[in-house]
């Protein structure tokens, strides 16, 4: 049968029937999938030391003919197969034994004669004596093996099936498998990008002479999945600009030009680029469809309030969807402080209102005398008609849900979209993540604002700590105490905050101490941040259920026992809760464990939450933060987020100027761009099925 990329790997000399199997559960099925199953590391062996200089202590590879062998038994009953190695530094010192413990089935593979590449730990037993790590059967007797040594891969593996034996496998077909690559990317692009050919850079990867060789090979294939994936995000933008022509809005300047004259403080150059990219979207002919990422106290809601005020007055109605009711409370306060100057009254739709308070905002939704609507899910019931929708933000867009999202989009007739998040993420996530969006991104922090000291304490620290929140009460001020875990039962080495709550009163008899949790019913705990938020209580004890939406400007303290359970961005939306007054704001890490002080130093050294990210990223890795948050499911292979973003924004410019020229990938230069991706993504055939 003639040999293609897409023939079942079981066809292949050397797979049996239980092969296959073992090699589908690494997901490989065709031999183009064995093609693309990339080392998840190299052993590099290309240095090789003289067996003569293969000293008791070292790690070293070595080539040697195998002068003989033999199984001996051990004391323990264990069979250890061994081979002594003779080279051409002659003499005593060119001779030099290996051993293989409990592995006695090496004597049908090893044979006299043969040359041999072994790397190991040189360890003393009666005599020098390695313990390979790896063996590589270089020639046979009589034949010339290569002079140097080898940079041998190491293949992700199965039960049934090691690496070795991929390897095995992957080297006896790699040339037939080469010669039925094509590279779709043309010399330009390649060029550009500073990348080699397909055929070379899959050699390089399964066949590097040196470490550096694997490494070009990675960069290319990192390329080609970026490149699909931003292909993708390419399609889905033009469709969903393209689909239902956007609201044309005029920049009349009427409210807009007022809001900023009353503005009580000075917008930040971030705010004012990002209102001029948001205006620029909301007047063109298309839909906006963006996301606004700040950090906490970057100012978002001001920079959205501007957008929904030229909403309000090209005759448009303006809406905010909060996660929490809390939340949405907060909104409120804020856009009517912020619109009084301007005679303007935000009105509120929230579950908690009576029937009659919800039925009369309905009323007003529906008959266009509400123009800025704050409110919860309460917004996306059927019951809710908008007279005209021009603009919908969606805060904390990461809490709702895709249809939650699209229920309120829908409420209008192609309103335009912007959508906010207070946790900033790294760029190359972003555009991975966010790739169908346009991204704005606000990292300067309005003047004025409370800094806040961080410090890491151990359990040493502790009664000096409470002094200092005492202090801070005493003074008028609130602080909050976060634990990792909800009750003992948990986790019995934690302090938990029921529990702790119950020991927080015993040691403030004098404060008013609540309790918030992930499993009180959403009305409790709105009522416990409610009484927080009003001063009725003096330290609440959390779980990190308080990382979002609440903003308390008279809390200064911020106490985090077990810093080291949580992430690093997790720790910098907590510590985002202190800060939001005037006043001088604390976030006190507590520690027992040596091993975490590094990351949580780093971490209390930095307030930008943007490097912040950047750290987690490199912490945690890739594969963790990603998860199925890939665009159609699929998981990167090749790339990786905290080196690849010149890659990232490389492949993102190639895929948006091709799909520009060809929205469809309709030419034939781009069929295999297009065959790729149907194949490869879940969305690849729903947005590429239509010319």
């Amino acid at each position: 049968m003639t040999l293609q990329l897409t023939t079942s790997v079981k066809y292949l000399k050397g797979v049996g029937p239980k092969r296959a199997e073992a090699l589908a559960r690494l997901g490989i099925r065709s031999v183009g999938d064995l093609l693309y199953h990339a080392p998840h590391r190299y052993l590099d062996a290309t240095s090789v030391t003289p067996l003569a200089q293969a000293h008791v202590g070292k790690e070293v590879t070595c080539i040697g003919r195998v002068a003989s062998t033999g199984v001996l038994p051990t004391r323990k009953g264990l069979r250890v197969f061994r081979a002594v190695l003779r080279d051409d530094g002659g003499g005593a010192g060119g001779v030099l034994e290996c051993a293989w413990p409990g592995q006695p089935f090496l004597e049908r593979q090893i044979k006299k004669g043969q040359l041999l590449l072994v790397t190991g730990p040189v360890r003393y037993y009666h005599g020098r004596q390695l313990v390979p790590r790896e063996f590589v059967i270089l020639a046979d007797e009589g034949d010339a093996g290569p002079e140097r040594g080898l940079v041998l891969p190491v293949y992700p593996a199965t039960e049934g099936l090691t690496h070795r034996q991929i390897r095995g496998l992957i080297h006896q077909h790699l040339d037939a498998l080469l010669a039925l690559v094509h590279d779709p990317h043309p010399d330009t692009l390649r060029e550009a990008v500073g990348l080699p050919d397909l055929r070379t850079a899959l050699a390089a990867v399964h066949r590097p002479v040196a470490a550096t060789d694997a490494e070009g090979g990675r960069r290319r294939l990192a390329f080609d999945e970026l490149f699909d994936q931003q292909l993708v995000h390419a399609r889905a933008r033009a469709l969903a600009k393209r689909s239902r022509a956007g609201i044309r809005f005029a920049l009349r300047k009427e409210l807009t030009t007022r809001l900023k004259e009353h503005l009580p403080f000075e917008l930040t150059g971030d705010q004012r680029h990002a209102i001029r990219e948001i205006a620029d979207d909301m007047t063109a002919p298309l839909r906006m469809h963006r996301l606004l990422m700040g950090d906490v106290g970057t100012g978002k809601t001001v920079v959205a309030l501007f957008a929904m005020l030229l909403a309000v007055e090209n005759e448009y109605q303006a809406v905010i969807m909060a996660p929490t009711e809390l939340l949405a409370e907060q909104h409120l306060a804020t856009l009517t402080r912020l619109l009084a100057p301007l005679e303007l009254k935000p009105d509120l739709l929230i579950g908690r209102l009576s029937a009659a308070e919800k039925a009369a905002a309905r009323e007003r939704i529906a008959t266009g005398a509400s123009r800025v609507i704050i409110g919860t899910h309460a917004l996306i019931q059927e019951s809710v008609k908008f007279r005209r929708l021009g603009l919908a933000v969606i805060d904390e867009q990461h809490r709702f849900g895709v249809e939650q999202r699209a229920a309120l989009v829908e409420k209008g007739d192609a309103p335009d979209v912007l959508l906010l998040t207070a946790t900033p993420i790294p760029r190359s996530l972003a555009l991975t993540w966010y790739g169908d969006l346009d991204v704005t991104e606000l990292r300067e922090r309005p003047p004025g604002r409370g800094l806040v000291k961080t410090a890491l304490r151990t359990e040493a620290a502790r009664q000096k700590i409470y002094e200092f929140i005492r202090t801070e009460c005493a003074a008028g001020r609130q602080a909050y105490v976060l634990y990792p875990v909800i009750d003992e039962s948990e986790k019995a080495d934690l302090r938990a905050a029921t529990v702790m709550a119950s020991r927080i009163a015993k040691v403030f008899p004098e404060l008013v101490i609540g309790l918030v949790h992930g499993r009180l019913k959403p009305e409790e705990r709105d009522a416990a941040m409610r009484a927080f938020r009003d001063n009725a209580v003096h330290i609440l004890v959390a779980t990190s259920v308080i990382e979002v939406g609440i903003d308390v400007a008279n809390a200064t303290v911020m106490l985090i026992e077990h810093a080291e359970r949580f992430g690093l961005a997790q720790l910098h939306q907590l510590r985002g809760r202190v800060g939001r007054g005037a006043a001088a704001s604390h976030c006190i890490l507590l520690s027992d464990v040596p091993e975490a002080a590094p990351r949580l130093e780093a971490f209390a050294q930095t307030t930008d939450g943007f490097k912040i990210a950047e750290l987690d990223l490199a912490e945690r890795g890739m594969g963790e933060l990603t998860g199925a948050r890939q665009s159609g499911g699929v998981p990167l292979r090749y790339a990786n987020f905290a080196t690849d973003l010149p890659l990232l924004e490389a492949a993102r410019r190639a895929a948006a100027q091709i799909i520009a020229r060809d929205p469809a990938l309709a030419r034939a230069e781009h069929a295999a761009y297009r065959e790729r991706i149907v194949q490869r993504y879940e969305r690849g055939f729903e947005l590429f099925r239509v010319g």
